[in-house]
């Protein structure tokens, strides 16, 4: 008998920003439930991201975020911890024997156990469990840097998310790096 595959769409959030970790989420979506607007979380409202976050954790079949620390970033570089933390989400699911795991992008992380794993590009923009992972990864990073605002508020981590806009390079200049600036990307490493 031939069974379906059933698809777990990985993205991650938070390769380019010089402070924070870098998260990934893996979700299986419920064929029976369409979620309406599902699209790349980069071309999203931040309202609309929330929403969208409160539907896929509601009706989704499964679903798991996890991150590699700033520390693991500077230690693996940063492909290598968006990597681990992809793999981290997706061996906090139980993986069927028929999973097919679509990840975005060109680069796929090792897992501990043999399942079928296929890069797409731009799989956040045309598959929809990809988006939906790309929106849970993007929106539990924003609230971890909006959480960090509140311990390192001169750095306007609220405002850009740890990303290098003129406002945080500034800050980083006029107050020196925090413990979660990542130490391996040029802006901070040169301090």
């Amino acid at each position: 008998m031939y069974l379906e595959k059933t698809i777990y769409g990985v993205d991650e959030a938070g390769r380019g920003p010089l402070a924070g970790a870098v998260y990934a989420a893996c979700v299986v979506l419920d064929s029976d439930y369409v979620i309406a607007g599902l699209a790349d979380s980069k071309k999203l409202t931040a309202q609309k991201r929330q929403t969208l976050t409160r539907e896929i954790k509601q009706h989704a079949m499964a679903w798991s975020v996890a991150s590699a620390s700033v520390i693991e970033i500077d230690r693996l570089n940063i492909l290598q911890a968006s990597l681990l933390a992809m793999r981290r989400a997706i061996e906090k699911i139980s993986l069927s024997e028929n999973a097919l795991v679509l990840i975005d992008g060109i680069h796929k992380p090792q897992l501990s156990h043999e399942v079928e794993v296929q890069t797409i590009i731009r799989g956040d923009e045309r598959i929809a469990e990809i988006s939906a992972a790309s929106i849970l990864a993007k929106t539990t990073r924003d609230a971890e840097m909006l959480r960090l605002h509140a311990c390192y508020p001169m750095y306007g981590f609220d405002r850009h998310k740890g990303y290098p806009t003129k406002m945080h390079l500034a800050a980083i200049h006029r107050h020196g790096i925090c413990s979660m600036h990542r130490r391996s990307f040029a802006p901070c490493a040169r301090l």
